[in-house]
């Protein structure tokens, strides 16, 4: 299983290839600005322009922002404590991430009456037609868990690989069948395996998902650091509302 220290080194320099910084500034204090590029080697995700968000991880505060906007983003943002920036009118959505406890995790007992299977990649083909399930499967999921009961599969949980070192896993189960463990029992037993595999998996959750934060938390996650995923600005026209936002 992966060492903690070596985990989070690879964490905050994948970090820093997304939000074009030092892994340094991630354990620092204060608030870093950054231009928002896209790296090689960054974590697929959809990339919007013009761009802000804003990451925190301990006392450190990195806020990524395309280049047009770059002297506003600073003029307002300049000499504001951390829970200060958080609070912005133009903020909202705030991703909780979460990483594995690789100190303590160890292999939880699962919830009786179900069984459990692995899945590879290859193995794939018998649950992607699976209705209820396309928020863990896409074309990009490696492995998946699965909670199988009277021959129904009614949860899964999957990885998928968006950048080299790192998996994000996901989990949903049926609504008949929450609130029984098994949530927590597939993210468990999925991320033991990707530790297992010299890989790092990740967790997340909109701050007020407080069901999926539990999940977390139990299957032997601690929080990390957060993320402001959405702004209440629409692309065509940004740089006029946030020019009216930084009078």
């Amino acid at each position: 299983m992966i060492d903690k220290e070596i985990m989070m080194n690879c964490v905050r320099e994948q970090l820093a290839v997304d939000y074009n910084c030092s892994p340094d500034d991630f354990m620092k204090d204060g608030i870093f600005f950054t231009e928002a590029v896209q790296r090689k080697g960054r974590r697929n995700f959809p990339w919007r322009s013009p761009r802000i968000e804003m990451i925190a991880m301990g006392n450190s505060v990195v806020i990524n922002a395309s280049n047009d906007i770059m002297p506003l983003v600073r003029k307002q943002f300049t000499g504001k404590l951390k829970e200060e920036v958080f609070c912005l009118p133009f903020f909202y959505g705030i991703m909780i991430y979460y990483l594995p406890d690789v100190d303590k995790i160890v292999p939880l007992g699962k919830p009786d009456s179900f069984e459990y299977k692995l899945l590879e990649k290859s193995d794939l083909s018998q649950v992607n037609k699976l209705k209820g399930f396309g928020y863990v499967l896409s074309p990009d999921t490696e492995l998946v868990t699965a909670a199988i009961h009277n021959g129904k599969v009614i949860g899964m949980a999957g990885v998928k690989a968006d950048c080299e070192k790192m998996r994000s896993v996901n989990v949903d189960v049926l609504k008949k069948y929450r609130n029984k463990g098994i949530a927590t029992a597939l993210v468990n037993m999925l991320t033991i395996e990707v530790l297992n595999r010299g890989l790092i998996p990740y967790y997340y959750a909109v701050s007020d998902n407080t069901a999926s934060l539990r999940t977390a938390i139990k299957a032997g996650y601690f929080s990390v650091w957060v993320h402001t995923y959405k702004a209440k600005l629409k692309p065509d026209s940004f740089l006029d509302k946030i020019k009216t936002l930084f009078k």
